[in-house]
């Protein structure tokens, strides 16, 4: 997996890189109660918002990571958007990117990189 400064999650899933926030996002967002998805199909550059994410203590965006097509959106955040608490790292993916180069990936942190970053 790689990470970005915004505390996303990117994993490679053969030639589409799936899309998530951290735990310890997750964490610091508390509660999530709601969860807006991008549209499949959208071409998105890398700062561009592409989900909104709204807990008991804030609302915030999701950015996208790098840049490419939104091909899949995870429809099970809309009905229940716990799982952002429950399984960050897993049943709660945010996005599928369908990217023209991989190798875009590789200017991003690893776990050690990101765990270092949060302290």
């Amino acid at each position: 997996m790689k990470y970005t400064k915004e505390h996303e999650w990117l994993r490679v899933e053969g030639d589409l890189v799936v899309v998530g926030i951290t735990e310890h996002a997750a964490t610091a967002l508390g509660d999530v109660v709601f969860v807006e998805l991008p549209e499949p199909e959208t071409m998105v550059s890398a700062g561009d918002e592409v989900c909104v994410i709204e807990s008991v203590k804030a609302a915030s965006d999701i950015l996208a990571p790098v840049d490419g097509e939104i091909v899949a959106v995870n429809e099970a955040l809309v009905d229940t958007p716990a799982l952002v608490n429950e399984d960050p790292l897993g049943a709660a993916w945010f996005f599928k990117m369908k990217l023209d180069d991989l190798s875009v990936l590789d200017d991003l942190m690893d776990e050690d990189e990101y765990n270092e970053m949060i302290g």
